[in-house]
C-alpha cells in the first residue's frame, strides 16, 4: 500500500502532489458550524512517508511505506542489450553430465533447463517470454561470467510466470535462491515457482533501490504481486545480506525464511549447516530438501513479540527473581521514592533550592552502598567544581578552609581513588551535544565501565537540534521517549534535571514548590517520566523538601508524598529529619 492509499484510509484527501499542502481535516471540519470547508490539516508528502498535523484539533499522524512498490523502483541506464550467441547444435559434454549427474540433477532435468557446453564451458540459458536474452557460464575451476551487455533477467522467470498462470486461484509464490545449480535442485524435486538473480548475492546489504544488482526486476514486474515469498538463500553472510535486500524489496509481511538441517562432517565428526539447496540434494534428498522449504518460517516483525517471548520474565517475576527497587540511601526518603533501574526519573524545582546538590548526594549513596558506577553530563558546573562537591559528600567535610574541620590530604587522595572508580563525567568541548551523543556515550560507558546511571543536569544544556517542522514540546516527548527506551534497553537508571519556568509568589510572597506541569516546554514531563521529584528549599523552616509528584508503579518503588532533609554545613551532606 503505498502513500497515497494509506492517506486516504486516514480520510486525507490530498490534492496534488505538492510536498506540502493544507486540506480539510476528517476528523474535526464536518463538526465545526462555522468555517467547514476551510483546509486546516497540513500534510507534508516525501518519498517515502507523509506527516500532518491539523491547527484546529491537534490530530497528527504519520504513514510510512517500508514496502517498496513496483511503480517505486528506480529505473536502470544501461547500453542497448545484446543478443547472446546460442550454438545451432547444443551438446552437453560427458565431463560436465557426469558432474550434473553427480550434483543430483538427472537427464530430465537437464533437458527441460536446456543446459548445454560450449567452450568446455557449462551454460546456462536465461529465457524470457520464451527467448535466450542471456546466458550464465560456468568454468572448470568454478568461475562464472556473463554475456557482455546482455539483458538481466532472473533465471526461470517464464516457469515462475507459467505457475502462476496454471494456478489462478493458488497463492503467488516465488522462491528465491542464490544459483542456477539451486534452481534446478528445486526443479529436480518438482518445485518450479523458484527464481535466482543473475548476478549472486551480494558482500552487505545496501537497501539501494538503485542497485544495479537487482536490475532484472525491471523485466518481470509482475512478480511484484507475489503473495508469499521464500528465501533460501545460501547459508553465508553474502545469502542473508541477500535475504535482507529481498525483505526490503518485498516487505516482512509475505516473506519466510528457509532453515536447511545440518549434517556431521565425516572427517571432522562436527555438525555442520547446509549451505544451500544444492548441498542438501547432495547430502539429504529430495525429501529433505522439499521439506526445508516446506518448513520455511515467518521472517519476525521486528519489534513485534508474544506472550511466549516473554515466558522467562514472567516465570521469573511470578518467582520473585526480578531486580527489586533500591535504596536510595535515606530511610525516610524510600519510604516514598526508591531507586528503580531501567526508568527515567525527572527532578525539578526552583533554580538554586539544591536540586543538584541533593542528587549529588543520592549517587554517592549508591555509589557506596550499591558500588554502582555513574555518567554525568553537567555543564552548568565546570567538572573539578563537581568533583569538588562529590568528594565533600564522600569525605563528610568541606573541601575548602573554613568555620569547620576540612577534608584531609589523605582523604582527598583516597576520596579521589574512590569517585574514579565510580563516577564518570562527560565533557562536550566544541558543541552542545545532542540527546544522541549522550545515549551512544552512555552506551559506550556501560559496556566499558558498567555504569547504572546515567545523569543529565539540566535538560536546557542538552541541544535541541530539531527539525524545522517540529515543535519544541513534540522534541521534548522525543527526548524522554528515546531517554526511557536507552534506559529499559540497557537496564540504566536515568535521571534528568529540568528547570521549571518563570514561577510567581503567592499571597504571602512566597513561591510554592512547582507543579510538574510547570516543568518549562512540555506537559510530556508530567505524563511521561516514571518518576517526578521536586527539591524545594524551605527557608524559614530551613530544611530541605523532597517532593514525589509522580511515582509510575506506586507501592513497588515508591508512593506520592514528602520527606524533610537539613543541610549539615560541618558534613557538606544532607541528613533526613525524624519529627
Amino acid at each position: 500500500m503505498n502513500i497515497h492509499e494509506q492517506l486516504i484510509n486516514e480520510g486525507i484527501k490530498v490534492n496534488s502532489q505538492q510536498e506540502q499542502q493544507k486540506v480539510i481535516c476528517p476528523k474535526c471540519s464536518h463538526t465545526r458550524n462555522k468555517n467547514r470547508n476551510e483546509p486546516c490539516l497540513s500534510v507534508n508528502l516525501h518519498d517515502d512517508m507523509a506527516m500532518w498535523h491539523c491547527h484546529h484539533c491537534e490530530w497528527k499522524g504519520a504513514v510510512h511505506d517500508n514496502i517498496i512498490q513496483p511503480n517505486q523502483f528506480s529505473k536502470f541506464k544501461r547500453k542497448e542489450n545484446v543478443m547472446p550467441f546460442v550454438p545451432k547444435k547444443q551438446t552437453m559434454s560427458d565431463e560436465a553430465y557426469n558432474w550434473l549427474i553427480k550434483r543430483q540433477i538427472d537427464p530430465t532435468t537437464i533437458t527441460e533447463m536446456k543446459l548445454y557446453t560450449h567452450n568446455e564451458k557449462l551454460c546456462f540459458p536465461y529465457y524470457l517470454d520464451g527467448k535466450v536474452v542471456n546466458i550464465k557460464y560456468r568454468s572448470k575451476d568454478k568461475r562464472f561470467h556473463q554475456e557482455k551487455d546482455a539483458m538481466k533477467c532472473l533465471y526461470n522467470s517464464d516457469n515462475l510466470k507459467k505457475v502462476w498462470k496454471e494456478n489462478p486461484e493458488a497463492k503467488k509464490r516465488v522462491i528465491f535462491v542464490e544459483g542456477e545449480m539451486d534452481v534446478l535442485s528445486l526443479i529436480q524435486i518438482g518445485i518450479r515457482d523458484v527464481v535466482s538473480l543473475p548476478d549472486g548475492a551480494p558482500k552487505t546489504p545496501k537497501f539501494d533501490m538503485k542497485d544495479k544488482r537487482f536490475s532484472a526486476f525491471e523485466q518481470t514486474e509482475w512478480i511484484w504481486e507475489a503473495e508469499e515469498v521464500i528465501i533460501a538463500t545460501d547459508n553465508d553472510e553474502a545469502g542473508k545480506a541477500l535475504g535482507l535486500e529481498l525483505i526490503h524489496r518485498f516487505g516482512r509481511d509475505v516473506c519466510k525464511v528457509v532453515q536447511f538441517p545440518t549434517y556431521k562432517d565425516i572427517t571432522t565428526e562436527e555438525e555442520k549447516q547446509i549451505k544451500d539447496a544444492n548441498e542438501c540434494l547432495v547430502i539429504y534428498g529430495e525429501e529433505k530438501l522439499g521439506m526445508a522449504i516446506a518448513n520455511a518460517k515467518e521472517f519476525p516483525i521486528e519489534d513485534l513479540h508474544s506472550a511466549v517471548d516473554y515466558r522467562d520474565q514472567i516465570q521469573n517475576m511470578y518467582e520473585g527473581n526480578v531486580q527489586k527497587a533500591i535504596s536510595t540511601g535515606f530511610e525516610k526518603l524510600d519510604e516514598i521514592y526508591k531507586i528503580m533501574p531501567t526508568t527515567f526519573n525527572l527532578i525539578t524545582g526552583i533554580p538554586n533550592h539544591g536540586k543538584s546538590n541533593f542528587l549529588d548526594q543520592i549517587l554517592v549513596n549508591l555509589a557506596e552502598q550499591q558500588h554502582w558506577r555513574f555518567l554525568i553530563y553537567s555543564p552548568e558546573h565546570s567538572t573539578p567544581n563537581h568533583i569538588r562537591r562529590l568528594l565533600e559528600k564522600r569525605c563528610r567535610k568541606p573541601f575548602d578552609i573554613g568555620v569547620y574541620e576540612r577534608i584531609s590530604q589523605e582523604q582527598l587522595n583516597s576520596g579521589l581513588d574512590f569517585l574514579n572508580t565510580h563516577f564518570k563525567f562527560l565533557e562536550a568541548k566544541d558543541d552542545i551535544p545532542t540527546i544522541e551523543y549522550i545515549l551512544n556515550k552512555a552506551k559506550a560507558s556501560k559496556q566499558r565501565f558498567g555504569i547504572k546511571g546515567l545523569v543529565i543536569d539540566p535538560f536546557n544544556q542538552v541541544s535541541s537540534n530539531r527539525d524545522a517542522h517540529k515543535r519544541e514540546d513534540e522534541h521534548i516527548r522525543d527526548v524522554i521517549a528515546q531517554c526511557q527506551q536507552f534506559a529499559r534497553n540497557h537496564d540504566i537508571w536515568v535521571c534528568m534535571v529540568a528547570h521549571p519556568h518563570k514561577l510567581h509568589r503567592n499571597d504571602a510572597g512566597v513561591i510554592p514548590p512547582p507543579d510538574l506541569y510547570q516543568v518549562s516546554g512540555s506537559a510530556h514531563w508530567a505524563n511521561m517520566a516514571d518518576t517526578a521529584l521536586v527539591i524545594h528549599r524551605d527557608f524559614e523552616n530551613n530544611s530541605t523538601k523532597v517532593i514525589t509528584k509522580k511515582i509510575r508503579e506506586q507501592g513497588v518503588y515508591g508512593d506520592i508524598g514528602q520527606r524533610e532533609f537539613f543541610f549539615n554545613y560541618k558534613t557538606r551532606c544532607y541528613e533526613q529529619t525524624y519529627g
